[in-house]
């Protein structure tokens, strides 16, 4: 066999990318090009390719893990495009003649072999806190076998595959040693073993050994149940913790009942057919719901009322409705409004029309905006934080990026421009054109549009005297740019006209404080009225 590893690819130096879906399974032949994963991040989804055809011989990675550029998703034997129809038939004559079928289902032979999984390296003298199965269990693959603990962390031993429990070599309190035996299980496949398989059954009768890797939990307090903000601060190993991602449960809100308040999968059905039957609403009183819950949406047949068309949303724009929900439920929103005279800087910004075309770009009033947020975050560091996932403690940054929302064929984006406080006007009409063509022609990766702290969103000439924008999480602000309009405003001894920018400021009412929005608010309209104080 020449098995090749695929790994991610060049993804735009993004980290912790979430795999959403895999889209083969072991046994599957894949050909080149063909889509094998699909991962998500904040802001976009990527359906990764095999660069290779062949068969998968196994899954690196699980939905819900976490990787990076490099990291490894499947295994493929490059062979079998070769050599797959002479394996079927050996296959076909093998299984006839090994006599280990466990059922017979016409056209499928299940065939049984009992697999050992070892204490895994790494946990050399680890105590066994807890067994989480017993002898005649079914398990599937994934599923918790044993928890073990250092006094630096515990350890979850998943099952390799599914089976059925054979026998258990350790009890809780035991001592591990690196490579010992943990269980045996029963496994069943369909098809025939392989010629190798068959020769090793006939030279040895010891079951085929498994090193399974530990899925790493820290170590908490165990003696009472641990209360936090986040799922992370609770007990449960990564099997646990990712069957509650899939049902959306806050492990905060479970109380363990096994050893030491561990939170097992029972625990969380339990807590889901708790919630299911508290916010249980009879038929009688639709739209109603109890306790926090809030209701759905009635479906309506549209049809009724004239001729539709049903159309699928892009990924982009289901990623951003889901943001937008998230952030709007999540975050105090509070918005301010005012308007900025722009009536200096826009005859600066005209008079700067003839340099531009030598230089090759169009000076808008974005990059002045840009400048004068960039200087307003200096100004009022308030603003240029993120609450940290404890609940406890703020993030305070020391660089200045900020997204720019642009409207793009496959939806709304929000590229990031890094380090605006340290870069000249010239260059942020240069790089805010470069940007909005790599929005519009879809070439934006996901590193463009992470690590933002501050977001603009303009109407520009679309219209509008202002609107309430949505905080983009984990930002705790955002200013919407509505049109401009000429109007009167008194100078002291008369109206005189003047060009006024109508302006937004929604922030996180948990990070800012009217205070903090009042002074950033004040800065910002000085120095856009009047842009030579970006000099001091």
């Amino acid at each position: 066999m020449t098995q090749q590893i695929i790994s991610v690819p060049d993804i735009g130096g993004a980290e912790g990318v979430e795999v959403i879906e895999i889209s083969v399974a072991v046994g599957d032949m894949i050909e080149a090009d063909q889509g094998m994963v699909v991962l998500e991040t904040d802001k976009a989804s990527m359906d990764i390719p095999c660069p290779v055809e062949g068969m998968v011989t196994a899954l690196k990675v699980s939905v819900g893990d976490k990787v990076a550029e490099g990291d490894a998703l499947i295994e493929v034997d490059t062979e079998m495009v070769d050599n797959k129809d002479a394996t079927a038939e050996t296959d076909v004559a093998e299984s006839e003649s090994k006599p280990v079928a466990h059922a017979e289902v016409p056209g499928v032979t299940l065939v049984s072999e009992d697999v050992t999984v070892l204490v895994p390296e790494g946990a050399e003298g680890a105590e066994v806190i807890e067994v989480s199965v017993a002898v005649g269990d079914r398990v599937e693959e994934g599923d918790s076998l044993v928890v073990l603990e250092t006094d630096k962390a515990s350890m979850e031993v998943p099952a390799p595959q599914a089976g059925k429990v054979v026998s258990i070599a350790l009890g809780q309190g035991d001592k591990t040693v690196t490579g010992g035996e943990i269980l045996v299980l029963s496994v069943e496949s369909s098809g025939s073993p392989s010629a190798e398989r068959i020769a090793a059954d006939k030279s040895q009768s010891t079951a085929p050994v498994i090193p399974v890797a530990p899925q790493l939990a820290p170590a908490q307090d165990h003696n009472a149940i641990v209360k936090a903000s986040q799922s992370e601060d609770v007990y449960a190993g990564p099997a646990v913790r990712k069957f509650a991602r899939e049902m959306a449960v806050d492990l905060t809100q479970i109380t363990g009942s096994s050893d030491r308040g561990r939170i097992s999968k029972a625990d969380v059905k339990a807590y889901v057919k708790q919630m299911m039957n508290r916010h249980h609403v009879p038929s009688e009183t639709p739209g109603v719901t109890a306790g926090s819950g809030i209701p759905a949406i009635p479906e309506v047949d549209f049809s009724q009322f004239g001729d539709i068309e049903l159309l699928s949303m892009s990924k982009v724009k289901k990623l951003t409705a889901a943001n937008m929900s998230r952030n709007w439920l999540n975050i105090p929103h509070v918005t301010q409004f005012d308007e900025a005279d722009i009536t200096d800087l826009e005859a600066f910004r005209k008079s700067l029309k003839a340099e531009a075309e030598q230089r090759g770009v169009k000076i808008t009033p974005l990059p002045f905006l840009l400048k004068a947020c960039a200087a307003a975050l200096v100004a009022e560091p308030s603003f240029n934080v993120s609450m940290h996932c404890d609940g406890e403690h703020i993030v305070q940054r020391k660089y200045v990026n900020i997204g720019v929302a642009v409207d793009s064929p496959i939806g709304l984006v929000v590229p990031v421009i890094r380090d605006v406080d340290k870069k000249g006007l010239w260059e942020l009409a240069a790089e805010f054109m470069t940007m909005v063509a790599r929005a519009r022609d879809s070439k934006l990766g996901p590193k463009d549009m992470q690590g933002g702290c501050f977001t603009i969103s303009s109407l520009g000439a679309m219209g509008g005297q202002g609107f309430t924008p949505i905080v983009n999480a984990p930002e705790v602000a955002i200013l919407g740019v509505s049109k401009a309009e000429i109007k009167p405003q008194w100078n002291g001894s008369e109206f005189v006209p003047r060009n006024m920018l109508p302006l937004s400021l929604s922030y996180d009412h948990r990070a800012i404080n009217g205070g903090d929005a009042g002074r950033f608010f004040s800065y910002l309209n000085r120095v856009i009225g009047d842009v030579r104080r970006l000099l001091l």
